[in-house]
């Protein structure tokens, strides 16, 4: 059941502390009542910053790019905060990572707001609270949200429906990664980074990376061309390159049709993940032992019971 949040939190959220934002990033985590009274009070503020998501597989070195991107914008005086979903423990559906050590080197930027969400055995590398966290961060006064994804690679379409910008990062050492990728992120990226471009072969993977978004690719001209660049997240090679580009394609959304088509989706996909997170625990408190009994009594099948108990 809803609870009414205090307003007092609210209020300071909005005019920018940093220890209530965190109380409100917690309650809203962690589905407390008052979760959908803060949410509400803060969804005024959604579509204010650009949210970018930071997607690839394990090892390219995305946590280390990111803290380079934070330190780019932090020169340019911008709020930013940083989600990093983790894979969750199945008991305690607690984080196993944490947040990253990478990025802790801006923990103490009072500019800067660091938390780490499990995904609590959602696929595509999101969160189901990823959006109520959003909007505690917008309204907080974020210039930039980072979504850094728990690394699957080629299934982390769903942040797709989450972010604005979609930053797919790959290495030198994954050519065959490279070549295998025709789908899924090949498709939601906005930008394609090389990292770890100081190594031996960079200029291959990043030619190779090239020839695959060119395959199918029509003479027409499209309104965004995704850039595919080259980093080092070691020694910040790439990095400034990486933030106009970002910048470039967050001017792109506010100028096109484009973002307003994906601000609707991303609307959609919180409402659907309200609904179904609902619907699943409320038909999940109706379930009896009596009904367990007569499952495992053969008395009815799982189908019938589901449907029977989804109706009430």
């Amino acid at each position: 059941m809803s609870k009414r949040s205090d307003p007092r939190l609210i209020e300071r959220v909005l005019r920018g502390e940093h220890a209530a934002a965190s109380r409100a990033l917690s309650l809203v985590i962690d589905e407390a009542p008052e979760a959908d009274a803060l949410s509400k009070a803060f969804f005024p503020k959604s579509g204010s910053a650009q949210k970018i998501g930071v997607c690839g597989p394990p090892g390219a070195g995305k946590s280390s790019l990111t803290s380079r991107l934070v330190a780019h914008y932090r020169k340019q005086k911008l709020k930013i905060g940083i989600l990093a979903v983790d894979p969750s423990s199945p008991i305690s559906g607690g984080a196993f990572l944490g947040d990253r050590l990478r990025i802790q080197e801006h923990a103490m930027d009072p500019g800067v707001f660091i938390r780490s969400l499990a995904n609590r055995g959602m696929i595509g590398g999101v969160s189901y609270t990823i959006f109520g966290a959003m909007h505690v961060l917008e309204a907080w006064g974020c210039d930039k949200i980072i979504v850094e994804t728990v690394g699957t690679g080629q299934d982390e379409v769903e942040i797709g429906k989450v972010a604005d910008t979609i930053v797919y990062v790959t290495t030198p050492s994954m050519g065959d990664e490279i070549q295998a990728m025709k789908a899924g992120v090949m498709e939601i990226g906005d930008i394609f980074v090389v990292n770890k471009s100081d190594l031996h072969g960079s200029d291959k993977a990043l030619s190779d990376l090239r020839s695959a978004m060119s395959l199918g690719r029509t003479h027409e001209a499209k309104p965004w061309e995704p850039p595919v660049l080259g980093t080092s997240a070691l020694t910040g090679k790439g990095v400034d390159e990486l933030g106009k580009a970002l910048d470039d394609h967050w001017t792109h959304l506010k100028k096109s049709e484009e973002g307003r088509r994906r601000l609707r989706e991303q609307h959609k996909e919180e409402l659907s993940l309200y609904i179904s997170r609902r619907v699943y625990r409320s038909a999940l408190d109706k379930i009896s032992d009596r009904n367990l009994d007569d499952l495992v009594e053969h008395k009815i099948d799982p189908a019938s019971l589901g449907t029977k108990i989804l109706k009430k």
